[in-house]
């Protein structure tokens, strides 16, 4: 086999080509972030030697970048929730899941995520992680003081509370600022050296699995100090190398209506080298064609008030959503409409030019809504009769068109601004890869039958896996679902015979 050939992460080297064994393990992980450190803790706890496999030269992956709230609930609630006076059924939090992501979810994944909640929680509780008994009631992205829970997706916007009664999810760790991320990984990081049976290889990069004639995955092919490294791995091989938001090739291919001049968030190896692996091997992708996308309006909580409008002048969603949803229904809007504008007035504006993630610009101001309209080049008359139609039923606490919550509604008074959130125009739309490879709750990766491929797991953004869309998406629910079925990948290999 050519170097090229070996080198190839959709074309796996057969093991009757392999010229020898450096590394023999139980199980071998690719990718040390959230998903890999919970499965490698896992594998390890339950009796098997963990060859832990990691591109850069520390660990952590998109996981550390983040704030590493962490979507959790149900079974009456964790022990914050019950704190703060929530009570969170499981078929509540099932229904809201449901609702969030329709046809595209997975059900099996939902009910173990679901059920399996509490228990989750607990056990990041026994890995150190601090969770205070606290709420952060104001409307934020994340709470950068060091409370824990938090409203962190459409539990309260419509449509969603006609499905299941909005109950706080988000769980953030007790750090003050963006920190959640750096410390989760720090605690995991830590609880992964405790463990003498998990060797961890930094800058090791995975170059493709290692399958059997009969497609079992019996290992992985590694360059460490610029040679190929001949891992065998006994149990299995667990995929946990991120999505593919790095790779405009894959995007272009599988998502395009992403490629679109979005920012990606994530770390360098997001390259979706991982799916290509598995799918080498014959593991089927699902949802693909979705990612996250924000447009990070809040804070200042105050700019709720105000209405979203396209280049027509006309509202296109209740404004009281989370800001993924509003970012992905403003992507939507700009495939016909050349402009999206946040109209508010001063007293919405509040502290935008302190505390904003947004990066919007002032677009336009005016003492009458005829004179901000003619700025901004709507059409004549069109602004002017979205705003008295919204201010009209505002003063009576309603919202007829677009339901937003009777607590956001207050009419919009001269002078009004403008901020620009189009798309390219200076405002902040991050996003990543929400699909990736077919997986059961165990971890274990299926072909386009559904038949698991023996030996092959995959976790974390590998895998599509709880989140499905930004329409339907929470903060907490990637880094949730990251270490949740990283442990249950990690467990069900270190079983298999």
């Amino acid at each position: 086999m050519s170097d090229k050939d070996k080198s190839s992460p959709s074309k796996p080297l057969r093991s009757s080509a392999v010229p020898r064994w450096d590394i023999e393990t139980d199980v071998a992980i690719i990718g040390f972030g959230g998903a890999g450190a919970c499965a490698a803790i896992e594998a390890a706890d339950a009796g098997a030697s963990v060859s832990l496999f990691e591109l850069a030269s520390a660990s952590g992956g998109s996981t550390a970048l983040s704030s590493a709230e962490i979507y959790m609930g149900g079974n009456g609630g964790t022990p914050v929730q019950q704190a703060c006076g929530y009570e969170d059924d499981t078929e509540n939090m099932l229904n809201y899941l449901r609702a969030c992501f329709g046809n595209q979810a997975d059900e099996d994944k939902l009910r173990a995520y679901c059920e399996n909640s509490i228990a989750h929680y607990q056990w990041l509780t026994a890995m150190g992680v601090p969770f205070k008994m606290s709420e952060l009631k104001e409307r934020a992205i994340m709470a950068l003081t060091d409370d824990c829970l938090l409203f962190t997706g459409n539990e309260k916007a419509h449509p969603f509370p006609e499905h299941a009664k909005p109950v706080p999810r988000g769980h953030n760790l007790e750090i003050e600022g963006d920190n959640g991320g750096p410390l989760l990984m720090k605690i995991l990081t830590e609880a992964v050296a405790q463990r003498p049976a998990i060797e961890v290889h930094y800058e090791a990069r995975a170059l493709t699995l290692i399958q059997s004639d009969d497609g079992e995955v019996v290992g992985i092919v590694v360059r460490i100090n610029q040679q190929e490294h001949y891992v065998k791995a006994n149990k299995g091989v667990i995929l946990c190398a991120g999505g593919f938001c790095m790779n405009e090739d894959m995007l272009r291919k599988y998502a395009p209506q992403f490629d679109c001049g979005l920012t990606p968030i994530g770390n360098p190896g997001d390259t979706g080298s991982g799916i290509l692996m598995g799918m080498g091997a014959g593991g089927a992708t699902v949802n693909m064609h979705e990612c996250f996308v924000s447009l990070p309006y809040y804070p200042p909580a105050s700019l709720t008030y105000g209405i979203l409008v396209n280049d027509k002048g006309q509202r296109f969603i209740n404004e009281d959503c989370y800001h993924g949803r509003v970012g992905y229904n403003a992507l939507l809007q700009q495939r016909n409409s050349k402009r999206i504008y946040m109209i508010t007035d001063v007293d919405g504006y509040g502290d935008y030019e302190k505390m904003s993630y947004l990066g919007a610009q002032v677009a336009g101001t005016g003492d009458t809504i005829e004179e901000l309209e003619q700025e901004l080049e709507l059409p004549a008359g069109s602004l002017q009769h979205s705003l008295e139609t919204y201010n009209q039923h505002a003063e009576q606490g309603s919202d007829p068109l677009f339901h937003k919550s009777e607590a956001w509604l207050r009419p919009i008074q001269p002078p009004y601004v403008a901020l620009d959130c189009t798309l390219g125009r200076g405002p902040f739309y991050p996003f990543f890869t929400l699909g990736g490879l077919d997986s059961l709750p165990s971890g274990e990766v299926v072909n386009a039958e559904r038949e698991v491929i023996p030996g092959l797991y995959a976790a974390g953004r590998t895998t599509a896996g709880i989140p499905r869309t930004a329409s339907g998406y929470a903060s907490g629910m990637s880094v949730g679902d990251a270490t949740f079925f990283g442990r249950m990948a990690g467990q069900a290999a270190a079983k298999r015979q």
